[in-house]
């Protein structure tokens, strides 16, 4: 007899986090000294006398992340290293180590390969992160795996403290990486070479907001934090799923600059659209009691010089998730934003 594997739905049918959770239930329980597990922006380790091990990993694939052919292989190895600097940004804390795998065609130009790896040790060097080994497989596709550790002291920020009545906040500007995707697959675009620059640049090369994250933790008026890498809209859900909240999100109040705008208009689409479903900005999505507010505001703009925006307001889970419009209409927040299946 031969064993047959039993048929199952595919994964594009359960989606990424549905698929997430299955896995989830199929593993044991951590151990007593993981403090945070699968649900979070980074895994958090106990490792004694106020010091935690952080733990992220990320892989970026030709033809789903990125065109091998079109992108500058230098801006490809920045990125890379930052959508994990992001992740334990999200955190509260501090990159140390990066580790790297790579799986590469045999026709793959190693000077594409050294290119990418100077973009990376580059960003990470700008952190204060180091690249201290990985592994190298032949692979019908192009693919770069990233693990990245980190640490952090006592407080460790998560997804689950968010409480009725907190304020919601978001640093830097929302919408421009998916303006600059835009330009990139509407080469025809009409819009201004410093708009297409500037939004570019957010797509390309986003900024992980370390010195931020930085400043929010310090002041200890933060409840719950994560970074805006599938949409607004959607790590926002991940919020109020973790922390068993409902929201209620101002359209009016979303930091989207002139150059998004233009870009939109001139692509036909609604900049408001980007903003709360594009993804991929990497800012800090977090959350606070009204009276630290302006306290978080004041310590961020002094740390890095980067604006905050109160986006909303944290409701009970049972008035639901909600989007205020420009015109004062409420419509379902809804489930917008990047999945990959």
């Amino acid at each position: 007899m031969t064993s047959e594997t039993p048929r199952s739905e595919p994964v594009s049918a359960v989606g990424e986090f549905g698929l997430i959770e299955r896995l989830a239930r199929r593993l044991r329980p951590p151990d007593q000294d993981v403090v945070v597990g699968i649900g979070d922006d980074a895994a958090v380790v106990r490792l004694g006398r106020g010091r935690h091990l952080l733990a992220t990993c990320d892989v970026q694939v030709a033809g789903v992340h990125f065109l091998a052919n079109r992108v500058d292989p230098f801006a490809l190895g920045r990125r890379c290293a930052a959508v994990n600097l992001s992740d334990i940004a999200a955190m509260g804390g501090r990159p140390t180590h990066f580790l790297v795998s790579l799986g590469l065609p045999p026709e793959t130009p190693v000077a594409f390969v050294e290119r990418l790896y100077e973009g990376l040790a580059q960003e990470a060097a700008r952190f204060g992160a180091d690249v201290v080994g990985g592994n190298v497989s032949r692979s019908p596709v192009l693919f770069i795996d990233l693990t990245l550790l980190g640490e952090a002291g006592d407080q460790v920020l998560r997804r689950s403290g968010a409480r009725p009545g907190d304020r919601v906040l978001v640093t830097g500007r929302l919408g421009a990486s998916a303006a600059g995707l835009a330009v990139l697959a509407q080469p025809g675009l009409e819009a201004s070479e410093d708009d297409r620059a500037r939004v570019l640049e957010a797509h390309l090369t986003p900024t992980p907001r370390l010195l931020e994250a930085g400043a929010i933790v310090a002041t200890g008026g933060a409840t719950a934090m994560l970074d805006v890498s599938d949409g607004l809209a959607q790590d926002l859900g991940h919020l109020c799923d973790e922390s068993g909240v409902g929201v209620r999100v101002w359209a009016g109040s979303l930091p989207v600059d002139e150059a998004t705008r233009r870009v939109a208009r001139a692509a036909g689409r609604d900049p408001l659209e980007w903003a709360v479903g594009g993804g991929e900005d990497y800012e800090l999505l977090f959350t606070a009691r009204p009276e630290a507010v302006e306290a978080l505001i004041a310590a961020v703009g002094r740390a890095a010089g980067t604006p905050v925006s109160v986006i909303g307001e944290i409701l009970p889970a049972e008035r639901g998730r909600w989007l205020v419009l420009p015109d004062g209409r409420e419509v379902a927040l809804g489930v917008r934003g990047w999945s990959h299946f």
